[in-house]
């Protein structure tokens, strides 16, 4: 019997899910590292010597903007040099650039290392964070391309983003736990943070190879199921800009991408500190973890079921176009409601309940959004996957800036109408001052849900940049 017709009758390896597994392990440690940060604000707001959080917006959008605009580069690095060698360089980057932000207003040898330049240079720090962490996603999308076949991508995306939602959502109590019953400080609990990143590095490079064919693990029958339906394999040819450029899918999707990152990153942002200075919650509240967690902690949920209702569509109808739309058009149609009737919410306990459920509904879309970069990109599903977060992060960064300005102009126009310098307004009164300039931003975040799921109808699973020939 010959090596390929023995393929056809033993059973697939499941050395795939072992890649799952690592990929998903990376996700949780990057959400873990990107949501310390939005939970320790107002330890870092005393310690820089700030009025409210918002004056540390600078610092929120360089994170934002260094995340969009390393997206493609580090994506391109993954199709060009693979994910292996590209997710070692890029977490050991970040996991550094976590442990210099516990130099947040800290002083060595009678310096302020961050302090003599305040904000300022905490902003530089949080870019070259931002930088670093741009490159996970894309690749682990590379990751997915090149080792789990069509009917599983979604799943496997929807996985990944599972667990960056279950770690993320659970940061806050973490945190909690850490500094509440273990008396950790904020800054040694950022180091501690580091430190995850380089071990899993070390693990990867130990384990991990770029295609199943590398890893003699492998058996031919998983290479074979791999294999179908995934179109070439991957090479080092040249990025097609051009078809990226003309392509109305890619365009939709940007875009798509665009608008719901101006309505999520309130959740990563400002939800703790919007909890604390809105509705004192307390800071050291086991309920309120819970309440800051909530919208990453149901969205774990809404990725694990998005990935399966995609797959599952596709398997059950043949219709990729639909299979990766429909969810889309459905989740950010319904979350989009509940940011706007988040307006209306009427103590934190409602307010708490509709944005998880925003949370739950939008990453409901995660798995398709995600699974058809891989779907029309193909041997470059990095870059394409990188393309779309990079406009979305944009999307992003943009509102990081905008939501502050937008609360400093309430508080501002409040200080102004009572006769009280800005600077000099008691908690109470910049609660009251501040209210008016949230309810804005929670319309515009709701409103750009909306045109997020009209853009849903001009993406297509179905056409890839490149056909099997040009390829």
């Amino acid at each position: 019997m010959s090596y390929s017709e023995k393929s056809k009758i033993e059973s697939p390896t499941r050395v795939r899910y072992g890649v799952l597994a690592f990929v998903c392990v990376l996700s949780m440690i990057t959400y873990l590292d990107r949501a310390a940060f939005p939970n320790l604000q107002e330890m870092v707001k005393v310690d820089m010597g700030l009025q409210s959080v918002a004056d540390l917006g600078l610092a929120m959008t360089a994170f934002n903007l260094a995340y969009a605009l390393f997206e493609v580069p580090t994506g391109w690095l993954g199709d060009r040099y693979g994910p292996r060698k590209t997710l070692i360089r890029v977490v050991l980057w970040w996991s550094a650039f976590v442990a210099l932000t516990a130099l947040a207003g800290k002083t060595i040898f009678g310096i302020a290392i961050v302090g003599m330049f305040g904000v300022k240079m905490l902003a530089v720090i949080r870019f070259m964070f931002g930088a670093g962490e741009a490159g996970a996603y894309p690749n682990i999308a590379k990751a997915i391309y090149n080792w789990f076949p069509l009917r599983e991508r979604g799943r496997a995306s929807g996985m990944v983003w599972m667990a960056s939602r279950f770690l993320g959502g659970l940061t806050p109590l973490i945190m909690l736990v850490l500094i509440k019953y273990f008396r950790m400080r904020w800054e040694a609990i950022l180091i501690l943070f580091a430190m995850l990143g380089v071990v899993w590095c070390l693990a990867w490079w130990l384990w991990f190879r770029d295609r199943p064919e590398e890893k003699p693990e492998v058996n031919q029958a998983e290479r074979d199921l791999i294999q179908a339906g995934s179109g070439p394999p991957s090479s080092h040819s040249g990025v097609p800009w051009g078809n990226i450029l003309k392509s109305p899918t890619m365009w939709s999707i940007c875009a798509m991408y665009f608008c719901i990152n101006v309505g999520w990153y309130f959740n990563m942002n400002y939800l703790p500190a919007f909890l604390e200075e809105q509705h004192g919650i307390n800071k050291n509240s086991d309920i309120g973890a819970i309440y800051k967690g909530g919208p990453l902690l149901a969205g774990m949920l809404g990725c694990w079921i998005g990935g399966w209702l995609t797959d599952r569509y596709v398997r059950r109808t043949g219709n990729l176009k639909w299979g990766r739309r429909i969810y889309g058009v459905i989740g950010h149609g319904l979350a989009g409601m509940c940011l706007i009737a988040c307006v209306f919410a009427p103590d934190s306990l409602t307010f708490a309940i509709l944005i998880a459920l925003s949370g739950f509904t939008n990453d409901l879309t995660m798995a398709s959004a995600w699974s058809t970069c891989q779907d029309i990109g193909r041997r470059h599903a990095a870059v394409v996957s990188g393309t779309m977060n990079m406009i979305g992060n944009l999307g992003g960064a943009l509102i990081t800036y905008v939501s502050p300005f937008i609360l400093r102009v309430a508080r501002d126009r409040y200080a102004e109408a009572h006769g009280i310098a800005a600077e000099l307004l008691s908690k109470d009164q910049l609660r009251e001052a501040m209210m008016p300039g949230w309810r804005i931003n929670f319309v515009i975040f709701g409103v750009v849900y909306f045109f997020a799921m009209l853009f849903w109808f001009g993406i297509d699973a179905t056409k890839p940049l490149e056909s099997h020939r040009e390829s």
